[in-house]
């Protein structure tokens, strides 16, 4: 089985990368967007930690970049019903901050916005990680500051979940809903959504 893959970026899309090892062999790894979007330039060093998959008729590669994310990934489909693909999907929605409070709260209407979830799915999924998300360990990402990680992170998916609703997209919104919490860590959702519809409307004008 590969666990651990080192090599340069040949390249990388939405779906994954190709990575070129030093003994001239190149690995095709599926990873999700939130891996793909930390990599580095094309041509630069790249280091995975890799789960493999072995199928009837294909063995899959997925990569990440620390042991936590691959941590993640493994207690995902560990999940009865819930394969590779579907975490992935997941993963490239939400760190494992967002997972755990996710789980706690029992949020179907969440985990739903993922592609391919349904609410049904969304609800069996949610009563499994309960049990295992003790296990689920912080993912720091650049893109994740530490006032959003250890804030009022109810609060935060609530104002993600709400401007979502709004039609805004979560890249447009993600960055500055953490600048909110981070000046005003004490702002309730609706509060946050007011700040953040504020700063788009400076912004647009």
């Amino acid at each position: 089985m590969i666990a651990y893959l080192q090599g340069t970026l040949l390249s990388a899309d939405e779906k994954g990368l190709v990575l070129l090892t030093p003994g001239g062999v190149g690995y095709e790894v599926a990873a999700p967007t939130s891996v793909i979007a930390r990599l580095p330039g094309k041509g630069d060093d790249v280091k995975l930690f890799v789960h493999t998959q072995v199928a009837e008729k294909a063995i899959d590669l997925y990569g990440f970049l620390t042991p936590d994310d691959l941590d993640l990934f493994r207690t995902l489909i560990s999940i009865d019903k819930l394969g590779p693909k579907k975490a992935m999907a997941i993963l490239s929605m939400f760190d494992a901050d967002h997972l755990r409070e996710i789980a706690f709260r029992e949020d179907v209407t969440m985990l739903s916005t993922v592609p391919g979830i349904g609410p049904k799915s969304a609800k069996q999924i949610l009563w499994n990680l309960k049990d295992k998300v003790d296990k689920l360990k912080a993912v720091k990402t650049t893109s994740t500051s530490q006032a959003a990680v250890q804030g009022p992170q109810g609060e935060y998916l609530d104002t993600l979940a709400g401007l979502k609703s709004l039609g805004y997209s979560e890249d447009e919104i993600r960055p500055m809903i953490i600048d909110v919490f981070d000046e005003e860590p004490d702002l309730d959702a609706a509060g946050a959504i007011r700040v953040v519809l504020k700063k788009i409307n400076s912004a647009r004008s």
